[in-house]
């Protein structure tokens, strides 16, 4: 066999070291695909998969299978719908609401004084609204007719107070008023020694009225 010449050798051995370059290449492309995966993460970095629209979202009836449109859910009725038919309840009025008064005993011994609560009694058949408030109440204590006391005589610092009288009910009031057993005006509010009242069993009627409403009747007690 013919010997080559020098630069023949040159050139195969160029050769053989290119393609051997070009096999680690691929090789080393192929590894970091494999060890890399760039494309495993695209679904999240895309965001959520977007969910089903829901029936709100929904802009009209989806067709069902004969053709015809599916009807929507019925929307559920708003608060304010709700509100507009409940009827509103009214002001209580004078001929269904019966006013009493009430004391914690009908007769008192010297020293002891009388504690005064109002009853109200609703005779209609339906609920209605009246102000309880102690701006509404008034007591008043007489022996004939003479006025010895009213409670609003000295008030103080009186507020409105509007509550839901049921139809049929009957309720009385839980804080009393007491009556001092003296003589009230409203110019011995800040006198200590003001006339005291009578015992040795005189008669007193205690009359109330509230939310504009008067007791019919009052209510008969005797101090000692």
């Amino acid at each position: 066999m013919p010997r080559h010449s020098a630069a023949v050798y040159r050139r195969r051995r160029l050769v053989l070291l290119v393609a051997l370059i070009l096999s680690v290449a691929v090789i080393g492309v192929s590894a970091w695909l494999l060890i890399a995966r760039p494309w495993a993460g695209a679904a999240s970095e895309a965001g959520p998969t977007p969910s089903a629209p829901s029936e709100e979202d929904s802009p009209s009836p989806s067709p069902s299978a004969d053709g015809s449109a599916s009807p929507s859910p019925s929307p559920s009725p708003s608060p304010e719908s709700s509100t507009e038919q409940t009827p509103a309840i009214v002001a209580c009025k004078a001929k269904d609401v019966e006013v009493t008064a009430v004391t914690d005993a009908e007769t008192y011994p010297a020293g002891v004084l009388p504690q005064l609560s109002i009853s109200l009694t609703n005779r209609s058949q339906t609920d209605c609204t009246i102000d309880v408030g102690s701006t509404t109440q008034a007591f008043t204590v007489s022996s004939g007719e003479d006025v010895w006391w009213r409670s609003t005589d000295c008030q103080e610092n009186p507020s409105s107070m509007i509550a839901t009288l049921a139809a049929g009910a009957t309720v009385v009031s839980k804080v009393p008023v007491t009556w001092d057993r003296t003589r009230s005006s409203v110019e011995t509010c800040a006198q200590e020694n003001r006339p005291r009242a009578p015992g040795g069993g005189a008669s007193y009627h205690v009359g109330v009225e509230i939310g504009g409403f008067t007791a019919v009747a009052t209510k008969q007690i005797f101090l000692y």
